[in-house]
């Protein structure tokens, strides 16, 4: 009885012990994204250097192409030029964020240029160690510089002499508030910096980070590098200022306009996708944009249209396409307007129509710097940020010869900013053993 007892309990322990050992261990693997151009960009010097003076010119001619109607309404905008294909001069008074001269000729920049200027001086000084704790420095290092020549005594016997180097102190003193503050402390810096410009959400790293988008090997780095240094900027902004790093950086390798939109989309490494309720903001924007230019297709008019017909929908002069390409960007004007922040220079609303305009150009910088400067709004920042961009796709070489070469020299002759200079200062600092390209 003992034996049959014993010899049930072991057949029952054997069948557990077999049913335990061949339970299913599942561990369903987890999803690997690949690396959007992970690889790292590989050009000669003759090419990079078309690339970046590209950038640095194309840039520079949406800033000059905005710079006489920025923050105007698109309907001032059409009573007085009609629709600006071209430059115009920049007839306004001088402020520290724009022209540092009244009534400069056509080509001439705004701070746009001039924070491109400031950034290869950056370079020049810190690259390889490019990081916020410098950049900061850099910044507060140039401040003093400016503020205490105050003191001169060019200005103590010249009233002139002071507004010319008041509007640099007034130019760069926000930011250095704000550099101040954050090699202070972290309390110092929070404090300061959500009072930058009022504490609005302000485009402040879309000015500057664009260009690491041509010092670094790949889009991701870009975003990366770019991110750490938009010290200046709240909340989904500092996605944004990655993103434009990132969008230059993929111009650089190719002149596919769907991948340079999507880097949008799949460059993500500060995980804002993953952020509960809303999502990455700027995905989102930037997808429903991409469906206003989608939805825009659909619009037919036809040219034969009836006199009453056609005032509804009157071309403004200089425009040189038809009523249906006017009607698509009128389409789309309106729904961008129906989004318009509370600022003109807030990151959201100049992110939404620089996605707006490079869809709707689909990779023509006249057609997409046109859309851009005739929409107004801080029209010369956003042209500045596209035309880099797309300035980086294109080369030098394939800019428009006559806006490229007019705005190459009022620069340089005017504004005083070699833009030549500055494409072989940028060059000689990522590929040092070559010689000046120039």
């Amino acid at each position: 009885m003992k034996y049959n007892f014993f010899a049930i309990v072991l057949f029952l322990s054997v069948i557990i012990i077999s049913c335990e050992d061949h339970k299913a261990q599942i561990d369903i693997p987890e999803p690997k994204k690949s690396a959007y151009a992970q690889d790292s960009l590989i050009l000669n010097k003759e090419e990079l250097y078309d690339k970046v003076l590209g950038a640095l010119v194309g840039s520079a001619i949406g800033d000059a192409m905005g710079a006489s109607t920025e923050m105007w309404h698109r309907s001032d905008i059409r009573h007085k030029y009609g629709y600006i294909t071209g430059l115009t001069p920049a007839e306004r008074i001088q402020s520290p964020e724009g022209t540092w001269e009244h009534n400069l000729d056509a080509g001439a920049t705004t701070d746009d240029t001039r924070w491109k200027y400031f950034m290869v001086s950056y370079f020049d000084t810190y690259s390889p160690d490019l990081n916020a704790e410098n950049f900061a420095k850099f910044i507060t290092d140039y401040y003093q510089s400016i503020a205490s020549k105050l003191s001169d005594k060019e200005i103590l016997a010249s009233p002139d002499a002071l507004d010319t180097r008041l509007e640099k102190v007034d130019w760069i003193k926000e930011w250095a508030r704000v550099a101040f503050a954050y090699q202070k402390s972290a309390e110092d810096y929070q404090e300061v910096q959500n009072r930058f410009y009022g504490g609005e959400m302000s485009c402040a790293g879309m000015l500057y980070t664009p260009m690491f988008g041509l010092m670094e090997p790949n889009p991701e780095i870009a975003y990366l590098t770019a991110y750490k240094h938009s010290i200046f900027d709240l909340g989904y902004a500092k996605d944004i200022s990655g993103l434009v790093a990132a969008m230059t950086q993929m111009a650089m390798r190719t002149t596919n306009m769907d991948s340079i939109l999507n880097t949008a989309v799949f460059i993500d490494p500060m995980r804002y996708q993953d952020s509960r309720l809303l999502g990455r903001i700027s995905y989102n924007t930037a997808n429903s944009t991409r469906k206003y230019v989608n939805l825009s297709r659909e619009i037919k008019i036809s040219d034969s249209l009836r006199l009453t017909d056609s005032l509804e929908i009157k071309i403004p002069n200089h425009f040189n396409g038809t009523k249906t390409e006017w009607a698509q960007q009128e389409f789309v004007y309106a729904l961008l307007e129906k989004d318009e922040k509370a600022i003109p220079f807030h990151a959201g609303e100049i992110w939404q129509i620089m996605i707006a305009g490079l869809a709707f150009g689909d990779g023509d910088f006249e057609k997409s710097i046109q859309f851009i400067v005739n929409y107004g709004r801080d029209n010369d920042t956003v042209a500045a940020v596209a035309g880099m961009i797309l300035g980086a796709k294109e080369g030098y070489t394939n800019l428009p010869i006559e806006l490229r070469a007019e705005v190459l020299r009022v620069n340089k002759e005017q504004v005083g900013i070699d833009l030549e200079e500055l494409a072989s200062r940028m060059v000689e600092t990522m590929l040092p053993e070559t010689v000046n390209v120039n």
